[in-house]
């Protein structure tokens, strides 16, 4: 066999490359990664860890995948911001405006929503532990089927809030307001409910309540009555 006759001509050759070249280049390449914070961004796989962006505006920007741990987002404007599958590992969005961002199969363990505005959210299947969501406003909020094992809700608004399916063992709801919220299916291992009016919340079940946490302060709804546990032994921290 002539191997020879195997062989692309050079500019054949060229034309391969460029048309193959687009399709190989690494996403966070093709995304802005050395552009400054603004609003409607692209640090879409952009590693982007440990740094201090707060009370900026980035305002419906695109982080999509991105590495963002140990990175201060406090008070700044992230309304409209796509955080799917990205890294939040001690991150802190304190007082941070995320209306109506999409935090969807994200990732996050200790870090600090207190105070947050996450109103319309979607947290759905997101992965969050020992995360902080005190004083947080999660106003018809989605985190359906997401991880939120030892989550600090305390006081934090969560009027009709989607926690269905949602795995929340050891989860702290104290003085949170949940009128229709939806927790049918959650898994509520030692949830602590003190000082919770839960009578307007969603598919709650007798089930549920007797692996839950609440007190005299605690209102159930119509039909469900208190566990005999109740109240439960303090967690150690």
């Amino acid at each position: 066999m002539n191997h020879a006759a195997l062989r692309l001509p050079a500019r054949l050759w060229l034309v391969v490359c460029a048309a193959i070249l687009p399709f190989g280049v690494p996403q966070s390449v093709q995304a802005g990664c050395s552009d400054a914070p603004a609003a409607e961004m692209d640090w879409t796989g952009c590693s982007k860890e440990r740094l201090m962006l707060n009370d900026k505006d980035m305002t419906a920007g695109v982080f999509e995948n991105a590495f963002l741990s140990g990175t201060g987002f406090n008070e700044t404007l992230l309304a409209g911001a796509n955080l799917q599958r990205s890294e939040l590992v001690r991150s802190s969005f304190l007082g941070a405006d995320l209306t109506g961002a999409n935090l969807e199969k994200s990732l996050a363990s200790r870090s600090d929503f207190g105070g947050a505005v996450l109103r319309g959210a979607r947290l759905a299947k997101a992965e969050f532990l020992r995360v902080n969501f005190s004083k947080a406003d999660l106003t018809d909020a989605d985190l359906s089927g997401g991880d939120f094992y030892r989550n600090d809700f305390t006081d934090a608004q969560m009027t009709n809030a989607d926690l269905h399916d949602a795995i929340m063992p050891r989860a702290v709801f104290s003085g949170a307001t949940m009128t229709g919220a939806n927790v049918a299916g959650a898994f509520l291992l030692r949830a602590n409910f003190e000082n919770v009016d839960l009578s307007g919340v969603i598919g709650l079940e007798q089930d549920q309540l007797d692996l839950a946490c609440g007190d005299a302060t605690t209102t159930l709804p119509a039909g469900l009555t208190a566990p005999a546990a109740w109240p439960c032994a303090k967690d150690p921290q």
